[in-house]
């Protein structure tokens, strides 16, 4: 790569229905490299050593509770230590993921769908951020395609998601979800399509670093 180092990752950042998924899938196929999302919490619980199921249950809590909160507890870099009462809260559950995003990158290439990533690895040279949205008509549609119910079920459900990223986002980082200036790159999804956005990411990559594969990265 460009600025030396062996590895790169794509941090991205998605609304609820713009597609992100599937578009980090293609990237990840692309590149041959894995992609983590919900993945990250059986690093986490190998890392810390806490059951990954009590970390399971500590992320289903905090989707139900964040949209309440107002309190904030940007991430430092710190994980919580066992003798701590929070250890096994969803704040640490988010510590030990950003740990272990950090240490996988000393080893490998990846693709990380949300869980602040951006965030986590803005001072590593060897990352692209991107920002994935859509109109909201658009995002609805999908929804409602994808799982099979009406436009008010899927309204209700784009809002909750969109709602509870943003608040998971603003706590953890301190930062605007929807800020541009969070991310190298912000696309609309619907404008180009979901494939043309995954090659528009690689090529910004290729112009970057100069990277084309996974293979050519490790050469």
């Amino acid at each position: 790569m460009k600025d030396g180092s062996r590895h790169f990752a794509l941090a991205i950042t998605r609304t609820c229905g713009s597609g992100g998924s599937l578009i980090g899938k293609e990237l990840a196929l692309f590149y041959g490299i894995d992609l983590y999302d919900r993945k990250l919490l059986q690093l986490a619980s190998e890392d810390s050593g806490i059951n990954e199921t009590i970390f399971a249950e500590a992320d289903e809590i905090t989707r139900k509770t964040f949209l309440y909160r107002a309190s904030k507890r940007v991430y430092n870099g710190e994980v919580i230590p066992p003798e701590s009462g929070n250890f096994l809260s969803d704040q640490n559950l988010f510590n030990y993921q950003a740990k272990v995003l950090r240490e996988l990158l000393e080893q490998e290439s990846y693709v990380c769908i949300g869980r602040a990533a951006d965030f986590i690895l803005k001072d590593e040279p060897n990352v692209v951020s991107v920002f994935l949205d859509a109109p909201y008509d658009f995002r609805l549609e999908r929804e409602m395609e994808r799982q099979g119910i009406s436009r008010t079920q899927a309204g209700k459900y784009v809002d909750q998601l969109d709602k509870y990223r943003n608040a998971y986002y603003q706590y953890h980082t301190g930062r605007q979800w929807k800020n541009p200036q969070n991310y190298d790159l912000c696309l609309n999804t619907q404008r180009l399509g979901l494939k043309q956005c995954a090659e528009l990411i690689e090529d910004y990559v290729r112009l970057r670093f100069g990277v084309i594969t996974e293979k050519k990265v490790n050469e």
